[in-house]
């Protein structure tokens, strides 16, 4: 029910409301629940990067395209089948503490997003790894290439988020005037600049949806390739034909957004080692770097 209001598919008088609005007498409520057909979720065997992985987790490299637990419309396929059936295979376990759709997943990327997820074996690991997240005591970094070149090569971003009310599948920021969202902070520092894009380093201290996203599309400098968020459109009015045809060229070899979690730290909850995984760039991000190098 949350998720319905979150998604606007409850109605109070016709308008969307909050889920904290209190019901009056003769309010008309509407409710909008599609029912989705009970999927079994199998394990499937599909190649999986493993970076790191001990007795209680283990942390992929998960490539883009590849959507990280079952939903609806996404039963097969997913980073959660894919892991099913390598615990399975070695008669391994996965934490079920948020449900056998979501077995041992702590946190989550976009689909198309690549780069690094830790997955928790056990309950216990799972909760200790939730509050580190809830604390922000792990390290996250990201680097993303992104349209034009930031006036300040390094810098906070802080906004509050919240669904977009005109698309419940996009996220905005608030204005100072707008009431609820919640408080998202992304450090960004300059790694190189090219001719039109920039690539960039990320830094999470909080771990909203589509954070990164939102935010660098709210700069004016939206990621290269992210349809939803602005950047498959050039960020100049003055572009020669040659320029032109040079983004469409790197467009097409960039069917999403060029943003990877790069960067894996915490203190390992269970036996108090540091943890601190690397992952490099992939083959297309580096194709886009190549390319606007020369």
């Amino acid at each position: 029910m949350q998720k319905a209001i979150n998604r606007g598919n409850v109605l109070v008088n016709g308008n969307n409301v909050k889920s904290n609005y209190i019901v009056k007498p003769f309010d008309e409520i509407e409710i909008e629940l599609p029912v989705p057909e009970k999927q079994e979720i199998l394990p499937e065997d599909i190649p999986l990067d493993i970076r790191y992985e001990d007795e209680y987790l283990l942390i992929v490299n998960k490539p883009a395209g590849m959507v990280t637990h079952p939903a609806y419309k996404n039963y097969s396929g997913t980073l959660v089948n894919a892991v099913m059936y390598y615990a399975s295979r070695r008669n391994d376990t996965l934490s079920n503490m948020n449900g056998f759709e979501r077995a041992g997943i702590v946190h989550r990327l976009d689909k198309d997003t690549s780069g690094l997820l830790v997955i928790a074996k056990d309950e216990v690991t799972h909760s200790k790894l939730s509050d580190l997240f809830m604390k922000h005591d792990i390290e996250r970094e990201y680097q993303a290439i992104i349209w034009g070149h930031l006036k300040q090569k390094s810098g906070i971003i802080e906004s509050r988020l919240a669904r977009d009310k005109s698309d419940r599948k996009k996220v905005a920021i608030l204005k100072d005037d707008e009431e609820g969202g919640k408080n998202a902070i992304t450090l960004y520092e300059v790694i190189e600049e090219f001719e039109f894009l920039s690539l960039i380093r990320l830094k999470l201290k909080t771990g909203r949806t589509h954070q990164i996203r939102v935010h660098l599309s709210g700069k004016g400098h939206p990621i290269f390739g992210d349809e939803t968020y602005g950047g498959r459109v050039p960020r100049s009015v003055n572009l020669t034909s040659n320029m032109k045809a040079r983004i469409n060229n790197l467009l097409e070899s960039m069917p999403r957004q060029a943003l990877h979690a790069r960067l894996l730290g915490f203190i390992h909850p269970r036996t108090k080692e540091n943890v601190h995984i690397e992952s490099e760039l992939p083959a297309d991000i580096k194709s886009v770097i190549a390319k606007v190098r020369v």
